[in-house]
């Protein structure tokens, strides 16, 4: 079985078992890498000689992980030594992935835990919101956070705190202060306390910080740190400020500490935090310190039941929309990617574009919320549409109004699942034109967990359609570019798959001509597997079902961790697709099961 069947059909890992063997892979590091890591002299102290049995690289599996990951990416071998082929490079790192996973899973390595981290831009817009109850967006002003990890900004090795980060962080703390203490319904809610003939200003700013601290802390706080912040006020009134001048400089002073900047998940309290910041986005509430307190959130049963509690409240809807518009890299839209103008006015209208951006969303936490199998994420019956998104599909369905609902779908819509949304369409085409290569490698990437590999230099571009020229469909263009050997390597992975969606525009509208003529959406995989259009293309993918699944469970995980995956982590992906399939791929079995993993309630040693 070739590398391209691996590519679309399963783990990069489980083909390869039965098809290459250490002796394969024994001869391309002989043929591409002995000459730099080879003997005394070799390279960054990797001698090959080192390892001549399989066994040997499953018991230096770190390592080799590093080798994984730098002959995966290309670079290894270096461009001054031979390259394998495409086929070649992917046959290896397919049957070294599967060696080192296995060795990782046999090892019984301890897991990974969450890396301590600052909290982003997002997290600390939703945790000031929620802490002094002020509907103001505080970290507008911050920088924007990168993408690490799985692909998520939430990631530790991104979230950094800069000199300009410190900054802006004061900023934000007075803007958001300043705001609380001068709306009532919010002061009345962190200022419990003022002078007056019983209470001194001492004593009255010790019982507001008293209060405030654990809240803004995520934790029980300590009399030191308590006195830490009265000092503050303290210092603030000495120099002549009033009561509400100095209780604002010092609860600036708790907005800028690094126990409110960063989840240190090091004590009891960690998993009511690094639950709530998976599922919700921001701090904990009541209900999650009371079970900290109390020393419950350890308890399996106690943690499931209190994500079924926060899929159901409305603050999940800022989770799923993190979560997807980065999963399935709709975030883009309407920022890097933008429909051309001219040619797709109707996206450029306010209503449209809310309707398109947020059905993906809204779809996702339908699932969520209610339980249903993840499996409609490959096909539905039902969607959540506007007036405007059904009147762009072309749907005839009554009631449909300007808020989003959930409607179901007429039977022959070609709706359905992620596939035929209009954001994920729209972020998988040029500005002016479809591109069955950007859909072929998204569903590659964003579904299957099996992106192509990057591809090689000095690719020439796809010939576009000129004034004078025979009109021709996008498969006749593709069809030429893939006479080159180099491009067909990986364009014949990716190309059936975007076939299978040519009957949707830019937009997602059905179509059934392109450039004058009828659409041949019909779709041949490496293994044999044949389609025509995105109904069947649907079909094909609910046989692979499996993989689509451990690919949402790797990102997933991902995020809900903050870091990237290790190969220990893989062997967690494996138990929780099993006990997925086996409850029918029920929503919250999947996120149980992630909250109940080894990597998520892993602690971080303390110092």
């Amino acid at each position: 079985m070739t590398s391209q069947i691996a590519a679309f059909l399963l783990s990069v890992s489980a083909l390869h078992a039965a098809d290459y063997s250490f002796d394969d892979a024994q001869a391309l590091l002989k043929t591409n890498c002995a000459k730099c890591h080879q003997g005394k002299v070799a390279l960054g102290g990797f001698n090959l000689a080192k390892y001549p049995t399989e066994a040997s690289i499953s018991a230096d599996y770190p390592k080799w992980a590093n080798v994984l990951a730098r002959v995966r990416s290309r670079e290894m071998p270096p461009k001054s030594a031979p390259a394998p082929t495409v086929d070649q490079r992917e046959d290896f790192t397919g049957w070294l992935e599967q060696t080192l996973r296995a060795a990782a899973c046999s090892s019984g390595a301890k897991p990974k835990a969450p890396p301590s981290r600052r909290l982003n831009r997002n997290e600390y817009t939703a945790t000031i919101r929620d802490l002094l109850n002020i509907p103001v967006n505080a970290g507008t002003g911050l920088p924007a956070d990168g993408a690490g990890g799985e692909g998520f900004d939430n990631a530790g090795e991104t979230l950094m705190l800069s000199p300009i980060h410190a900054e802006k962080f004061l900023d934000a703390a007075k803007l958001a202060l300043d705001y609380g203490l001068k709306d009532p319904k919010s002061r009345a809610g962190f200022i419990i306390a003022d002078p007056s003939d019983k209470l001194t200003a001492d004593q009255a700013a010790q019982k507001v910080l008293a209060a405030f601290l654990p809240r803004a802390f995520r934790r029980p706080v300590t009399d030191a740190e308590l006195a830490r912040y009265l000092d503050l006020f303290q210092r603030a009134q000495k120099r002549g400020d009033s009561y509400q001048q100095a209780i604002e400089y010092a609860l600036e002073g708790v907005l800028i500490s690094p126990h409110f900047l960063f989840r240190l998940e090091k004590d009891d309290y960690a998993l009511a935090s690094r639950l709530s910041y998976f599922l919700w986005g921001s701090m904990p509430d009541k209900k999650l310190f009371d079970l900290a307190r109390d020393g419950k959130m350890k308890d399996p049963e106690i943690m499931q039941q209190q994500v079924v509690r926060m899929l159901k409240d409305i603050k999940a809807m800022e989770f799923c929309e993190r979560f997807v518009e980065q999963w399935l890299g709709t975030r883009e839209l309407g920022r890097d990617i933008k429909p051309d103008p001219k040619l797709f006015k109707e996206y450029y209208d306010a209503e449209m574009q809310a309707a398109i951006r947020y059905e993906p969303i809204l779809f996702f936490q339908e699932i969520l919320a209610n339980d249903l199998s993840l499996l409609n994420l490959i096909d539905s019956k039902f969607s959540v549409l506007t007036n405007k998104s059904g009147k762009l599909y072309g749907l005839k369905i009554k009631d449909l109004k300007s808020q989003p609902l959930r409607f179901d779908l007429p039977e022959g819509s070609h709706r359905g699942g992620l596939l035929s949304m209009a954001a994920v369409l729209a972020v998988s085409s040029y500005p002016t034109r479809t591109s069955p290569v950007l859909r072929g490698k998204w569903v590659l990437e964003s579904i299957l967990g099996t992106p192509p590999p990057p591809p090689p230099p000095n690719v020439p571009a796809l010939k576009e359609n000129h004034e004078g020229d025979r009109p021709a469909t996008m498969r006749e263009r593709l069809t030429q570019h893939r006479a080159d050997p180099v491009c067909a390597s990986c364009h014949n992975r990716m190309d059936p798959i975007g076939f299978g969606l040519e009957r949707y525009d830019v937009l997602g509208r059905w179509r059934t001509e392109d450039s004058g003529k009828p659409i041949d959406a019909k779709g041949l995989l490496p293994d044999g597997s044949e389609f025509d259009g995105p109904d069947e293309l649907k079909k094909v993918l609910l046989t692979r079902k499996d993989l689509v699944i451990r690919n949402l469970t790797t990102k997933l995980l991902g995020y809900a961790l903050g870091r990237g995956l290790t190969l220990e982590d893989s062997c967690e992906v494996d138990r929780i697709v099993k006990v997925v399939a086996q409850n029918n791929y029920s929503a919250h079995t999947l996120v149980k099961e992630i909250v109940l993993s080894a990597p998520f309630r892993a602690q971080e040693s303390k110092p």
